[in-house]
């Protein structure tokens, strides 16, 4: 009898996560038996979220649920129907396709779609270096998430990618969390981080999450009201002489200009406009005011008409108060590569394409998909269109386009996989080597192979090398090996390790001790200050300083839409892993009460929920979470998967923020009537 010998390989979850947890693989005989969070990771502890844990165990190990190999397709678009071939013939048409629009009408007409379905280095920036050479035109990735608040950061700070350390929590009174969701977006900040901080918690959420009902303090804006919040938040702390008024005159500018703008926001305007209570303003402002305070500025927040304006109200509070430069203070939208020293440059190769045409917005792609004199090939990769855009219904109609060469790249038969013409099977972040940079600690982790890739299918890199190839393209940057790639990116990195020995480390942090952000009070601005007041936003045709708006409340017997994250799905990633499907059920949309009974529904009744732009019919459930004018009904179901073949988006029109062209999503209006 054979004894079976046990393997145990530390990775990392490459997830669009701010948690970035260990992982550990168990592995029988060579085969992977289980996949845990790692004991001795600081985050993980131990435990995966509960959606990484079934999905890593389910479907990600499923060879049933999995691509396997090159299909090309058979039926029509939108039917799923493929053929299997080899990779030398999906590959050598593809280019022969590829070639051709070259030739005429140009490689501009080549849309280059991707984001996080894997936030791996190598696997999220390698293949840009063949669209660089291939001239394509890229659809902007954040503007399906959070352009808006990148914009409006830039205005501000001058850069929107150095945020605080989550380690300074251990100095901080305050931690304000504005439209974050961390029980569904980071589960284990909200497990640990959170909790085990001295400071008192502050959620600013219009719905009642299971983070704002733990919190010390709970505001609940209507959706759309988080500017004029930010303004009664900053005329308290004004009146109570909380200004930090030798920081603001020595490293930021246009306090004048702002100032006056203060006066009128009182509590009391604040309760009119925002609906939450002057008492709770003014405690909120005293308390973050006090600090040293901690801002985290969710990116669901900036999902808004005016998200752009919402972020720079809301990025006004750290300058004022002083919060910035010192222990316990500062605020994050996101941690970029940049603080971990990864050289972005280095692996996207922008400099392959040097006359690259300027990228396209994601609310723009459909009318982009539609005219043929602006799209004659779509390539997908880790993204799924066909689920996550907005205008679903003339976006599916558009993508059956049969002289658009449609090539989508993933892990499993997805809806945008169906409309392709050529589907190429990725290999799972369990089955090639990477590097992960978590975009909320700053660190830096291994992601190590655990298994050979399923059936066919290849990493992100070794799928474009071989196109590349097959292309004839003779740029050596577009055959570089993964091991040259990771050596490359941790000699630059300065974290003295190379990969075998920060492999047996999983995760490590860039310091030793919480590090200060904007420690020396420089700012990547043209003044060098905080701009309070942005020259830049004027000449980009914005008000020189953020306004305290309110968008319009909702017609009479409309409601205003949230489409969040969900706690089982991470994006529409999860959403075909059958324990998963058994576990959130039917779709769903919440209700306050008052709202329910107006319209005479009850929990479990069927609602058409609908607009301009479509209809769907929903379960009802009712709650008191939810404000009243606010229908709630969480993203990342596939359409296919759903008995309408629709899901939650196709109720957005896609109209743009006033920043980046960037989704509004949270602004969407719909009716809820009985069915």
């Amino acid at each position: 009898m054979v004894a079976h010998v046990d393997e145990v390989v530390l990775t990392t979850c490459p997830r669009d996560c701010y948690d970035a947890c260990g992982i550990t693989v168990m592995k029988r005989d060579g085969a992977i038996r289980h996949v845990r969070g790692d004991p001795d990771h600081p985050v993980s502890r131990g435990k995966l979220c509960r959606k990484c844990s079934i999905g890593y165990n389910g479907a990600f190990l499923d060879p049933q649920a999995r691509l396997t190999r090159p299909l090309r397709r058979t039926g029509s678009k939108g039917e799923g129907q493929f053929e299997p071939v080899s990779w030398d013939e999906a590959l050598g048409e593809v280019a022969e396709r590829l070639r051709q629009v070259e030739g005429s009408p140009g490689a501009h007409t080549v849309l280059n779609a991707h984001y996080t379905g894997t936030f791996s280095l190598l696997a999220f920036f390698f293949p840009l270096r063949f669209f660089h050479r291939l001239g394509a035109t890229e659809v902007d990735p954040d503007t399906i998430c959070n352009k808006a608040g990148h914009v409006a950061l830039e205005y501000v700070y001058g850069t929107s990618l150095v945020g605080f350390d989550p380690l300074t929590a251990r100095d901080s009174d305050c931690i304000l969390v504005w439209g974050a969701n961390p029980s569904a977006s980071a589960p284990h900040a909200h497990d640990h981080w959170l909790p085990e901080a001295p400071a008192r918690v502050i959620v600013v959420d219009p719905v009642r999450t299971p983070t704002a009902e733990t919190a010390d303090l709970h505001l609940q804006p209507f959706p759309g009201s988080d500017a004029a919040l930010a303004f009664a938040l900053l005329h308290v702390i004004a009146r109570e002489d909380l200004v930090d008024e030798g920081f603001v005159r020595k490293h930021t500018v246009g306090w004048e200009a702002l100032e006056p703008l203060l006066a009128d926001c009182t509590p009391e305007w604040g309760e009119d406009t925002t609906g939450v209570p002057a008492r709770l303003i003014e405690e909120a402002a005293e308390i973050y005011g006090a600090g040293p305070s901690l801002l985290w500025l969710g990116q669901g927040l900036q999902r808004q008409r005016t998200g752009g304006n919402v972020i720079r109200a809301c990025a006004l509070l750290p300058a004022v108060t002083g919060n910035l430069g010192k222990p316990g203070a500062g605020f994050l939208y996101l941690n970029g590569t940049e603080s971990r020293q990864i050289d972005e440059e280095y692996l996207a190769a922008p400099h392959l394409g040097p006359a690259a045409p300027d990228p396209i917005s994601h609310m723009e792609l459909v009318g982009c998909l539609e005219d043929p004199a602006r799209s004659q090939a779509l390539f997908c990769w880790n993204i799924n269109i066909a689920a996550s855009n907005p205008q679903q219904g003339r976006l599916h109609e558009a993508l059956r386009r049969d002289d658009l060469l449609t090539v989508a790249i993933d892990l499993f038969p997805t809806d945008t996989t169906d409309f392709a013409d050529y589907v190429l099977p990725a290999a799972s972040f369990l089955e090639f080597d990477d590097l992960v940079a978590s975009y909320f600690h700053l660190t830096l982790s291994t992601q190590v192979r655990a298994a050979e890739p399923m059936g066919e299918a290849l990493p992100n890199m070794e799928i474009f090398r071989r196109l590349a190839r097959a292309m004839e393209y003779r740029e050596p940057e577009l055959y570089e090996s993964d091991v040259e790639l990771i050596e490359t990116v941790l000699g630059r990195s300065g974290v003295g390790e190379d990969f075998a020995s920060l492999a047996a480390k999983g995760t490590i942090p860039i310091a030793d001790e919480p590090v200060l952000q904007f420690a020396d009070l420089r700012f990547p601005t043209p003044s060098g200050r905080v701009e309070l007041a942005s020259a830049r936003a004027e000449a980009d045709g914005l008000p020189r300083v953020p306004l305290p708006l309110a968008d319009p409340r909702p017609a009479s017997g409309r409601l205003r839409l949230l489409s969040p994250a969900s706690p089982w799905l991470l994006n529409d990633s999860f959403a075909n892993d059958a324990k998963i499907a058994r576990r959130i059920g039917p779709a769903t949309v919440a209700l306050h009460p008052d709202d329910a009974a107006e319209r005479g529904l009850a929990e479990g009744d069927e609602a058409v929920v609908a607009n301009e732009t479509g209809r769907l019919r929903l379960l009802v459930t009712v709650s008191d979470a939810v404000p009243r004018g606010v229908a709630y009904s969480p993203k990342g179901r596939w359409p296919k998967r759903e008995p309408a073949r629709a899901n939650v988006n196709a109720l957005n029109p896609g109209e743009s923020a006033d920043m980046g062209e960037s989704t509004s999503v949270h602004g969407v209006e719909v009716t809820v009537a009985p069915r």
